[in-house]
């Protein structure tokens, strides 16, 4: 797997000092006294890497958080810490492991298996938000493909039903987009923030053991033993990376979300995003096409935007990825169209 490239220290600091606001923000959202201590404390653990950073590097400068992080921050307020665990994971917040059970003494924290490894890498990707924002993609992708291949095939607008191929067609490519989009996004996480660890452990592995032993203290062990668990698990810097990204990106079989709450999101989001493309038919504008085409284009950008939150992407860069899929979709169905294509005159 690639990790890319390492990250500059400029970027390393505001990383950690993102993640210290984050994680703050995370203990002043949660109820619990015991993981809201965890939290502080894990805030304060960022807060002292940023200024190890900063110190090495001679980075001077006031931190200020940016727009993703603003927009993460209000979304914690308003849906709460155990729902933005993937968002807050591509910020690199620490800890959320926590949210998927507790530990005891002498019991394996590591998974032993490659099977379990990919079992709990898939887990992390459910969840009802992430669900609707692929639903409300697989929607646009199949519509707008769906209404621009009728128009390629210059039929009238009262006969948009009539095309079972242009609709076969806006199918596969609605499914074929969602899905690589889905296993795009899921797999920059991982990889972003598994080089970011095994930087971090490279450059500071007490600093690293010592967190992971504050995890594994919240989870229910001994702060001895947790500590004593930490320390053989860095020493093994493969061993240590596993640990590090479950335990501190909460990668667990235990929390795969609900398959019928992800089915229903599913459906409301796809009729959501289905929905905007005929809307110029529905309140009749004079040229409807090219209106619901930039309608559409404009949603499909938004909803690339949004899937940053979970990629830890520039989230221009997902809108316009997300808008150039769509546009390739609408182009192919609209030339099929016009080859198939009818006179209405």
């Amino acid at each position: 797997m690639t990790l890319g490239r390492k990250d500059h220290p400029q970027d390393r600091w505001r990383n950690e000092m993102t993640a210290a606001y984050l994680t703050a923000a995370v203990a002043k959202e949660e109820k619990d006294p015991a993981i809201r201590r965890l939290f502080e404390r894990l805030a304060a653990e960022s807060g002292e890497q940023a200024a190890i950073i900063a110190r090495e590097f001679s980075i001077a400068g006031a931190y200020s958080p940016g727009p993703r992080a603003r927009v993460v921050r209000l979304l914690l307020a308003a849906f709460g810490p155990r729902q933005m665990k993937m968002a807050l994971a591509a910020m690199k917040v620490r800890g959320l492991s926590v949210y998927s059970g507790k530990l005891r003494a002498g019991m394996h924290p590591m998974p032993t298996s490659t099977a379990e490894i990919g079992a709990r890498h898939r887990g992390a990707g459910g969840g009802s938000l992430r669900a609707a924002i692929f639903g409300v993609n697989d929607g646009l992708v199949s519509n707008t493909s769906l209404v621009l291949g009728m128009a390629g095939a210059a039929v009238s607008n009262d006969v948009v039903f009539l095309t079972g191929v242009a609709g076969l067609l806006a199918g596969a490519f609605s499914m074929a987009a969602g899905e690589f989009i889905s296993m795009k996004t899921q797999r920059e996480m991982f990889e972003h923030q598994i080089a970011q660890e095994k930087e971090e452990l490279a450059l500071y592995p007490e600093e690293e053991a010592e967190e992971l032993a504050l995890i594994y203290e919240a989870r229910g062990l001994p702060i001895e033993d947790a500590r004593s668990m930490a320390k053989t698990l860095i020493a093994d810097p493969k061993t240590a990376l596993d640990a590090l990204a479950r335990e501190e990106l909460g990668l667990n079989p235990d929390d795969l979300g609900s398959a019928a709450g992800a089915a229903l999101w599913s459906f409301l989001s796809f009729s959501a995003g289905a929905i905007l493309p005929l809307l110029p038919f529905l309140i009749g504008v004079a040229a409807p096409v090219p209106f619901a085409a930039g309608v559409a284009g404009f949603a499909l950008f938004s909803v690339g935007a949004v899937m940053s939150l979970f990629s830890g992407r520039n989230a221009f860069m997902g809108g316009a990825r997300m808008l150039a899929i769509g546009a390739l979709a609408g182009a192919a169905t609209f030339g099929i169209g016009s080859l198939f294509g009818v006179s209405t005159s």
